[in-house]
């Protein structure tokens, strides 16, 4: 799968989550621009898992800041 197809569908996933409509970009922040609290957090990550049948691990959540930093990681669990 392409990084540009890792993007699209994570970009559908987080639709429903982005309550405040903001403008995804590569630097978007999950905490500071879409706000995400601890759940939505969990609940979204689920929805990643789910989605691309990949485990993300606590410490990995914890060094992904901003949504493109996301892709890049899922598309990099992707050739695993």
């Amino acid at each position: 799968m392409t990084k540009d197809e890792v993007d699209t569908r994570i970009r559908a996933l987080i639709e429903p989550f982005n309550k405040k409509g903001v403008a995804i970009t590569d630097e978007t922040t999950f905490q500071n621009d879409l706000e995400f609290d601890s759940l939505t957090v969990m609940d979204f990550v689920a929805e990643i898992e789910d989605e691309f049948d990949i485990i993300i691990t606590m410490n990995q959540q914890a060094e992904i800041e901003k949504y493109g930093q996301l892709v890049s990681a899922v598309h990099a669990m992707q050739k695993d």
